[in-house]
């Protein structure tokens, strides 16, 4: 648990960053009529951002699963009838 804790964080740290500058590069753009090319820049920064973080989670929620789970399943071999084919 203690390491999807470090992931969640650290995504949580690179998605408040990228968000935050996707967010002042889309306000620059609508503000400052010269810069409206930042316009489209601000809101696929700001998707990314979105996008860093939920994978981060899905990660972090992946891992917690697999811990959780019992690795692999018993193979119990099958006695075959009389007269069929050995595998």
């Amino acid at each position: 648990m203690r390491s999807n804790m470090k992931i969640i964080n650290a995504t949580g740290h690179v998605g408040l960053t990228v968000l935050t500058i996707g967010v002042l590069a889309f306000l620059f753009g609508i503000f400052e009529t010269d810069y409206s090319f930042l316009v489209p820049i601000g809101i696929g920064t700001v998707v990314g951002a979105v996008f860093i973080f939920v994978m981060g989670v899905f990660f972090a929620a992946t891992e917690e699963m697999l811990e959780k789970t019992n690795r692999g399943s018993n193979v119990i071999q099958i006695k075959s009838k009389k007269g069929a084919p050995q595998q």
